[in-house]
């Protein structure tokens, strides 16, 4: 079990390695991981070496923390996240959110990689998370809670931070990179869905369907890290076109929409803190 003990010892393992604490992290999906080389004066610190951190298994997954400054800010970007297909149960999941929480981080960036259900997404777009659907019937705050961390009963309403999803499609607009809208669907994976569920989601109105980010939001809209999300749709999913999904294809799509995608995260933290307030 993942005790308050715990996250204290990772949080002081991570704190004496800084010389400023981040505000902001990311979470970088499947073929996104190369943004993590443009961060300036960094710090690697390799999962494994941090106390009861889990370690990542999935394929493109590379496992280290990259603390440093990108676009004139503090950032910690995890390069590797943690999935229920890994074998991981949700408490491991949620472990590192809390330990950016008490790190000091103020807004998580969530990217993935996502099979497209909207039928008028085409692969290699972008789009921005606007809700969530919870198929899989877990939830990452079920056990005991700890009051210091975050209520009960959190209010789930405006998960996807409306101000910071506004700022994002700005950017994009300002970019002249076409950013969808839509609602992400999560599956337990790790076999990709069948048509059959694929036309279940979409008549429960979601736009895309991927194997993480939704505990990761939970977690941190529970502990009051304010969360923005963004799904690189790396292929249709099962029955939206007639061929099959392979684990290559969401690499190789990620590869094209890179430069779009480093851009807009680029210019979306540089102009992140509005000049008047310091922070949303």
């Amino acid at each position: 079990m993942k005790t308050k003990r715990s996250i204290e010892k990772a949080t002081e393992f991570i704190n004496n390695k800084l010389e400023k604490n981040p505000k902001i992290a990311l979470i970088l999906g499947s073929g996104l991981g190369q943004l993590s080389k443009d961060i300036k004066k960094q710090i690697n610190i390799r999962y494994g070496d941090i106390p009861d951190f889990p370690i990542s298994t999935a394929p493109g997954h590379a496992g280290h923390l990259t603390i440093g400054e990108l676009e004139g800010k503090q950032v910690i970007v995890m390069n590797g996240r943690f999935h229920l297909y890994e074998g991981y149960d949700l408490e491991s999941i949620a472990f590192p959110i809390r330990i950016l929480k008490k790190l000091g981080v103020k807004i998580l960036i969530l990217t993935n990689a996502a099979g497209g259900i909207n039928r008028t997404f085409n692969p290699g777009d972008l789009m921005v998370i606007t809700d969530h659907l919870n198929m899989t019937g877990w939830n990452p705050l079920i056990g005991p809670n700890d009051e210091s961390l975050g209520p009960r009963f959190p209010d789930m309403g405006k998960l996807y931070n409306p101000d910071l999803i506004n700022h994002l499609n700005n950017i994009a607009s300002s970019l002249n990179i076409p950013l969808k809208q839509g609602i992400y669907a999560w599956m337990t994976g790790p076999s990709f869905e069948t048509p059959a569920e694929i036309d279940m989601i979409r008549i429960m109105h979601g736009d895309a369907v991927g194997m993480s980010t939704v505990p990761e939001a939970i977690t941190a809209h529970h502990c009051g890290i304010k969360v923005v999300g963004i799904s690189c749709i790396s292929n249709m999913a099962a029955g939206v076109l007639d061929q099959s999904i392979t684990e290559e294809e969401v690499f190789e799509i990620a590869k094209h929409v890179y430069s779009d995608f480093s851009a807009l995260i680029r210019r979306f933290l540089k102009e992140l803190f509005p000049k008047k307030t310091g922070e949303y």
